[in-house]
């Protein structure tokens, strides 16, 4: 069951960063994206800081400053030189990992290099995750380093594969030879970022994961698509996805519960 839109992106005003390669239309107000939410019963999510703002996460901070922590939590995007003082101030805003939006050619961090271990070990301290945005056939010989970091790696957008069957895709192939996949996150969301029909190789990744590391993420307002889809038809995709139940990846990943499980649990409780 789908309990939380890990993946949506909110913002207020469009001042775009230099050097951004794609600027919206129009604004993607938080009251708009939680009326989505509230008409199909989703109990919280994730906002995910927008690649058009950079490293800005401001407007990020500002939307979660008005939800409820328990439920709501963000993702957002720091340089590789940031230091303890960035980390803790988003750390503070509710942001539970970072995201590096690799695609297109961007350089990837070398996992040995000073800079980047000391990100990592910033990442580490704080309990926050790595999200990756990266292209199938570049993700695919990363996945055993960023699955022996030491900490949760999440995997956005299906980890866009490159290959309409699944058994011949480079990234499923990589997730399959990885003795050991418990870090390991992938998130289900815009499956219209790709060429070809996603579902087979969302249900091999629902096969090969450990339990309870999917989480689904609706891409809203689905930057760049915005004339091709919208969330009622997202949301309907979904159960061709496969069967995944997120409230546990949810939970390690950014603290965040359903109310109706807490509520249960507390119901249990003997004290």
């Amino acid at each position: 069951m789908i309990r939380f839109d890990c993946h949506a992106h909110v913002y207020e005003t469009l001042a775009a960063v230099d050097g951004a390669r794609y600027v919206p239309a129009r604004p993607a107000p938080l009251r708009d994206w939680l009326t989505q939410l509230e008409h199909r019963g989703i109990s919280g999510g994730v906002i995910v800081q927008v690649s058009f703002l950079g490293a800005d996460n401001s407007q990020l901070c500002a939307a979660l400053s008005q939800l409820d922590p328990a439920r709501f939590a963000g993702v957002g995007v720091l340089p590789l030189d940031a230091g303890d003082a960035a980390f803790d101030r988003l750390a503070a805003c509710g942001i539970r990992g970072i995201r590096w939006n690799l695609v297109r050619g961007a350089d990837i961090p070398d996992p040995g290099a000073p800079a980047t271990r000391a990100f990592l070990h910033r990442l580490r301290a704080r309990g926050m995750h790595l999200e990756m945005h990266l292209e199938g056939p570049r993700l695919a010989p990363l996945l055993p380093a960023l699955a022996d970091l030491g900490i949760d790696v999440v995997i956005d957008h299906f980890g866009l594969p490159s290959d309409p069957a699944p058994k011949d895709d480079p990234m499923l192939r990589a997730v399959r030879q990885l003795q050991d996949r418990q870090a390991l996150f992938f998130k289900f969301s815009a499956h219209y970022r790709v060429p070809f029909d996603v579902a087979p190789h969302a249900r091999d990744l629902l096969e090969m994961l450990d339990a309870d590391h999917v989480v689904w993420g609706s891409d809203w307002p689905h930057t760049q698509h915005e004339t091709r889809t919208d969330y009622a038809r997202v949301w309907a995709h979904a159960p061709h996805l496969g069967t995944l139940s997120d409230h546990r990846a949810a939970q390690r990943l950014y603290g965040i519960e359903a109310a109706q499980l807490k509520a249960d649990r507390a119901g249990a409780d003997p004290r």
